[in-house]
């Protein structure tokens, strides 16, 4: 059985705002850590039906970037529900829907 380790690792200044989020993977090699300014991470629970989350995002994250960030969020997930549970059709209106957020937060032109 193989198993492969992902670890995330946050700073957080004197109020407990993220600085920096670095993660890394054991199948990275040898490369350091990487940097980023935000992350959603959600886990299922299937004993109770729910899901656990954890967004973080740090200081320096402009508005811009999260606006970008949540459209690239929404639309692989757009993706993977069309993998796993096989629906074109309703992974297309997800996509439909991440359309019209990009034409909204102005992302994209018109």
């Amino acid at each position: 059985m193989k198993k492969k380790d992902i670890q995330i690792t946050v700073d957080l200044d004197e109020k407990n705002i993220p600085t920096n989020i670095r993660w890394s993977a054991t199948d990275m090699g040898n490369m350091d850590p990487v940097s980023c300014r935000a992350m959603i991470l959600s886990l299922w629970d299937h004993r109770n039906k729910d899901t656990l989350r954890l967004d973080l995002w740090t200081k320096d994250m402009t508005v811009d970037e999260m606006k970008i960030f949540f459209h690239q969020v929404m639309t692989t997930m757009a993706d993977t529900l069309e993998k796993s549970i096989n629906d074109s059709r309703i992974s297309g209106d997800m996509r439909d829907f991440c359309d019209y957020f990009a034409e909204r937060m102005d992302i994209v032109s018109k």
